[in-house]
């Protein structure tokens, strides 16, 4: 199976890797490949016009780190060795996406947990990740 942990560095990430390494029997029944995607809030254009491309690049790169790596040295301790990925947009509609193109099978990740209301208020990166994605989603709160 093809896994999609969509991970922010929150604590509800933190809430979606324990349940993930908690129910292993769910997720590690023969050979699954896991990937890991972080996706880092597009700078405004004023911001990046002022600095260089390698300046812009490398600081992606960094804050995507800053969320992967942690979460690399979680998972290796319980076995689980995911390719990583950084990517740079809006969560939701980045998270979708990736899941779609890259053909998985399922797409784990944290959320809030404000319920409906809370959701329509506040416009959730899952909540768009539920209406964007054709894959099934995994929601852990």
């Amino acid at each position: 199976m093809k896994v999609l942990l969509a991970v922010d560095g929150s604590p509800y990430t933190k809430k979606m890797l324990a349940y993930l390494v908690e129910n292993r029997e769910m997720f590690m029944s023969g050979h699954n490949d896991y990937v890991l995607l972080t996706v880092v809030p597009q700078l405004p254009n004023r911001a990046t016009s002022a600095i260089s491309k390698e300046v812009l690049l490398q600081y992606y790169a960094e804050e995507s780190a800053k969320v992967t790596d942690p979460v690399v040295k979680f998972l290796a301790m319980h076995d689980i060795h995911p390719r990583v990925v950084g990517k740079v947009g809006t969560p939701g509609s980045i998270i979708a996406q990736v899941a779609q193109e890259g053909d998985f099978h399922l797409v784990v990740m944290g959320s809030h947990g404000y319920g409906a209301l809370g959701s329509l208020v506040m416009g959730s990166v899952a909540t768009k990740v539920l209406a964007e994605c054709t894959v099934p989603v995994l929601l852990v709160r």
